[in-house]
């Protein structure tokens, strides 16, 4: 393989990325379901993937209007941590 310049693919663990073991509060739910708004910035939803890439995991959290379900703001970070959200959820917030 070295001869001829061929590298084996290794496969990466599986990484946990919610610890839901934890004694913080958790937010009440709001908007029990009801995804649906008259005017804008009435109600904001917000979701954090993860996105594997060859330098590691990439970290993607997104702010979404749902009136016109217009994303009003995202960030991406190598982790998962409350800046990440912070920035993502400032009004226009694009990076």
């Amino acid at each position: 393989m070295k001869k001829n310049g061929i590298k084996s693919k290794t496969v990466r663990k599986y990484k946990a990325t919610t610890n839901s073991n934890h004694n913080l509060p958790v937010a009440e739910n709001l908007l029990n379901r009801e995804f649906t708004a008259e005017k804008p910035n009435q109600k904001w939803v917000s979701d954090i993937t993860y996105i594997p890439t060859d330098e590691g995991w990439l970290y993607l959290a997104g702010v979404m209007d749902l009136c016109g379900r217009a994303i009003v703001g995202f960030s991406m970070a190598e982790h998962m941590k409350k800046s990440l959200v912070m920035k993502a959820l400032k009004p226009g917030y694009i990076h």
